[in-house]
Parts: structure tokens; C-alpha cells; sequence
């Protein structure tokens, strides 16, 4: 069997066992297929962490120098295979995660397979990144920190191109605490949450600046049509391209003020992820420019994108990070995620190449 039809037939393991982030016992059952597959590649089986109840997985070899990293869950429900079935039509292939990020685990075990040592590799795959890696954030730290260099598999952006640069992520949730009062007969009593939360609001919006992103999402408040509503709330997405950004707005969140007499104001969260910033992958982008000419591959391109991955914790911790290695396609999270198949052995070639260029 050539490489890519054993690349074709791991991806259909993957993406039949389906591994929806927020169900555990899926994400365990998806973990004892990625072991296993793991284990026929690398030779060995892996550390399993259970933490929090969610199954993550470790391999190491050596002393460790690089570290893979990506994740086996996914944002589609249990049963989206019905709806979303696996296919592979003309170098197409389709399925829920086949992109974010199944299809860059399957070149990773093909990668790794192809060296003649892995000696120095650490592979962590984790069980919770698209639920923000609550629990797996501190393993991923504690296991980049003073390494030579840290490779992201999650899927590539456009074209292919790999993400030099990512924002990081705060996320907040802002409580106001009021008075509740008849609406009709004694509003004056009261003291209206959802007031001051549109006041605060407006303040929340205003703190975006150039990259920088504030962004009021999920709103509540109050109980019945007749009442002044005694408590509201809302939900604040911050994407920021510097540390120094996410700084300044964690900052002016925790100073926000009530601005209605008799409300209270309560702040919630801050900074989850940090930057991946541009100057944490300026040396592997230019290796892998390197090496992919090299291979004879289409010369590579590089990408700042808004969302996180869990490259921005190693990046955070001084790791120099390269992120978007995986697959090439598109669609992540969306009806139409796809991978090019043809794509998927040159980019296993290029990540061997890069494991060895800097163990």
C-alpha cells in the first residue's frame, strides 16, 4: 500500500470515531483509537493523563528537544457522521474533523514512522482544544518549556499556508447586580441591571483598537416583562496580537465602573491564551521555506489569523512555534470541511524534515 492510500485509510479510523470535545466518554473512546494507532507507528504505546476526565496522550523518546502537538477532539456532536458522512471524492476527502485537525494526526504518525531515530521527539495529543484546553494548558507547558521548538499540526490556512502569528484570547464574563422594582407602579425603587449593562456595553466595544478586538457576545438579564431587572449579563471575546495589547485590555476591564447609582458590577476571567507572536516562528518559518524547496515542494506562505490553538501556549512559555503543519484544506467547523488528500504526504515530508533539521 502506498503512503497516501495508508494515509487515506488511518483518516477514515479517525473521522468514524467520532470525538465531540463535550462528551468524555467519546473523547475516551477516540483516544484508545489514536493510541492505538500511535503505537503501530511509533512502536510503543502512550502515556495516558486523565485529567479532569479527559483523556489526553503523551509519547516520549530521549531526551526531550521538539514537541508535536495537536488535539483529537472536535466541535461536531455525536452523530454528525449521518449528516457529514466520510468520503473521498475526486482527492476529496470529507468528514467531521477530517480537517481541524484529524488529517494533521495521521501525517504525524506517517512522519514520525519515516525517521530513523526519535530520539529527542515528544508527541502530546490532547483531548480538549476546542473547549479552550482548560485542563490540558498546563501539560502543554509544562511539556514545551526549553525546547528547541514546538510544531503545531492543526490544519494549515488558505492555500495551505502555514500560521506564523495568532492572537490570543481573553475571554470575561461582566455580572451587573441592580435592584429589581415593579416596572409599572415604583420603577424609581429600583435599580435597572439592564441599564448599566448597556452602559458598560458601549465601554466593553470601545477598548478595541487596530488588531485588537473587544467583542460583547452572549447578553441576559432580567426575569418578567413588569420587572426592573435586578441582574444581567454578558460575555466578552478579546483577540490581541501582543502580549502587551491583551495586557492593556485585561487592565481595563478589571477598571470598569458602574455608572447607575445602586448597581454593582462584577468581572469575571481574562487572559486564556497568550499571542503566538510572529517573532516566536520567524526562525522555523524560514527553515521550513528552506526545506520545502528542498522537497520540491510549491514554496510555502505564512498567515497571522485570529484564533488561537494550543501554539500559543507554547509560544508562551518561550518556545519557538511553528503552527499550521497539518492539513490542507478548508471548512474547519463548517458544513464544507474537506482535506486535499494529494497534499498530505509532501507535508508529512516536510514536518520529518523539520523534526530533523532541529533535534
Amino acid at each position: 500500500m502506498n503512503d497516501t492510500a495508508s494515509m487515506i485509510e488511518d483518516l477514515e479510523e479517525l473521522v468514524r470515531c467520532e470525538s465531540f470535545s463535550s462528551d468524555l466518554e467519546a473523547v475516551a473512546r477516540s483516544a484508545k483509537v489514536v493510541a492505538a494507532m500511535g503505537t503501530r507507528y511509533l512502536g510503543t504505546a502512550p502515556e495516558v493523563l486523565m485529567i479532569d476526565g479527559v483523556t489526553h496522550l503523551r509519547w516520549s523518546f530521549g531526551t526531550p528537544r521538539v514537541l508535536l502537538l495537536g488535539h483529537h477532539d472536535t466541535v461536531w456532536p455525536i452523530g454528525s457522521l449521518a449528516t457529514h458522512p466520510w468520503s473521498v471524492v475526486d482527492g476529496v476527502a470529507r468528514g467531521p474533523g477530517v480537517f481541524d485537525m484529524k488529517a494533521g494526526l495521521v501525517q504525524t504518525f506517517h512522519a514520525l514512522a519515516g525517521l530513523d531515530s526519535l530520539d529527542g521527539v515528544t508527541l502530546l495529543v490532547t483531548g480538549d482544544e476546542e473547549v479552550g484546553s482548560i485542563s490540558s494548558a498546563p501539560l502543554i507547558q509544562e511539556t514545551a518549556r526549553g525546547l528547541a521548538a514546538a510544531f503545531v499540526m492543526e490544519a494549515s490556512a488558505d492555500g495551505g499556508a502555514l500560521k506564523t502569528a495568532r492572537k490570543g484570547t481573553s475571554l470575561y464574563h461582566v455580572n451587573v447586580h441592580g435592584k429589581a422594582a415593579h416596572s409599572g407602579l415604583e420603577p424609581e425603587k429600583g435599580a435597572n441591571a439592564g441599564i448599566e449593562l448597556a452602559h458598560q456595553i458601549l465601554a466593553i466595544a470601545a477598548l478595541g483598537a487596530g488588531a485588537t478586538t473587544v467583542t460583547p457576545t452572549a447578553l441576559s438579564g432580567g426575569t418578567t416583562l413588569n420587572t426592573v431587572p435586578a441582574a444581567a449579563t454578558v460575555g466578552v471575546d478579546v483577540r490581541a496580537a501582543e502580549v502587551a495589547e491583551q495586557t492593556r485590555v485585561d487592565a481595563a476591564m478589571h477598571a470598569l465602573r458602574p455608572v447607575l447609582p445602586g448597581t454593582r458590577l462584577e468581572i469575571l476571567g481574562g487572559p486564556n491564551r497568550p499571542p503566538l507572536e510572529t517573532s516566536m516562528s520567524a526562525g522555523l518559518f524560514a527553515k521550513a521555506r528552506e526545506l520545502a524547496a528542498g522537497l520540491g515542494l510549491e514554496p510555502l506562505t505564512s498567515a497571522s489569523v485570529g484564533g488561537a490553538s494550543d501554539g500559543n501556549f507554547t509560544a508562551g512559555v518561550g518556545c519557538p512555534t511553528l503552527d499550521g503543519l497539518g492539513g490542507v484544506g478548508g471548512g474547519a467547523h463548517a458544513d464544507h470541511e474537506h482535506v486535499i488528500v494529494a497534499e498530505m504526504p509532501g507535508r508529512t515530508a516536510l514536518l520529518r524534515a523539520l523534526i530533523e533539521a532541529v533535534r
